[in-house]
Formats: C-alpha cells, sequence, structure tokens
C-alpha cells in the first residue's frame, strides 16, 4: 500500500492491485468487494482495508480459486470470527489443490530439463 496514503482513487487501487477498472466494477457488482465509498463528488474512494482484501482476492484468483468460491470465502468473512473454522477449511481444500498443481508442474519441468539435458548432449 502506498505510504501515508487512506483513501485510494480507481486509479491508484489499479496500480496496486494489478486488477483493471473493468474488474473492480465487476467485483463490487458480484460482492466480492464491499460497496466502495464514495467522496462528495459521487467518486469512488477505496480505503487501506479495501486494498488490503483486494490484495487477498488476487493471491486467491492467481492461485485458481474459482469466482464461486471466492465469494464463499467473502461471505464468510462477512458473517464474523464464528466461521473461522469453514474459512480455514476453505482454504485448506484450495490449498490442496494449489499443491496438486505445483507437482504437476514440477513433473512437466523435469520433462522439459530433460528434454533439454538431451538437445545439450547432442551439440555437445
Amino acid at each position: 500500500m502506498l505510504p501515508g496514503v487512506s483513501v485510494y482513487t480507481p486509479g491508484q487501487v489499479v496500480e496496486e492491485t494489478g486488477f483493471s477498472l473493468d474488474t473492480l466494477r465487476y467485483y463490487e457488482r458480484i460482492g466480492l468487494l464491499a460497496p466502495v465509498g464514495r467522496n462528495a463528488a459521487g467518486q469512488r474512494r477505496f480505503t487501506q482495508d479495501d486494498v488490503g482484501w483486494l490484495g487477498t482476492i488476487r493471491c486467491l484468483r492467481d492461485t485458481g480459486m474459482p469466482i464461486a468460491e471466492m465469494l464463499r470465502f467473502a461471505d464468510l468473512v462477512r458473517q464474523g470470527d464464528y466461521t473461522i473454522r469453514d474459512r480455514i477449511a476453505l482454504l485448506e481444500a484450495h490449498d490442496r489443490r494449489v499443491e496438486a498443481q505445483v507437482d504437476n508442474l514440477r513433473e512437466k519441468q523435469t520433462a522439459v530439463q530433460n528434454k533439454i539435458n538431451y538437445y545439450r548432449s547432442v551439440v555437445d
């Protein structure tokens, strides 16, 4: 987050999170992002909490969590601390899927490395 900034413009949030303006609007429209506050002129103003939450969403999205699960997670967070066990279960299931993807990529990486080694042996 930007040092000393407590309210962010949409442009700053785009720069900070890497999400496009369209994505931010979409996330707000579907409820993944809580309604964003507005200034007196009606322009969106994001809080540090909004930017922090978008960082969590970025992590979940980048690791392949489906929107439906992100919405479930957001709903659990908004319901309060009594849902922490459910959040843990949801994140653990996601973590297992991520681990399986990493394992799969490592296998494929080994095949690529073997091919590299083969070609190196041919030209040496």
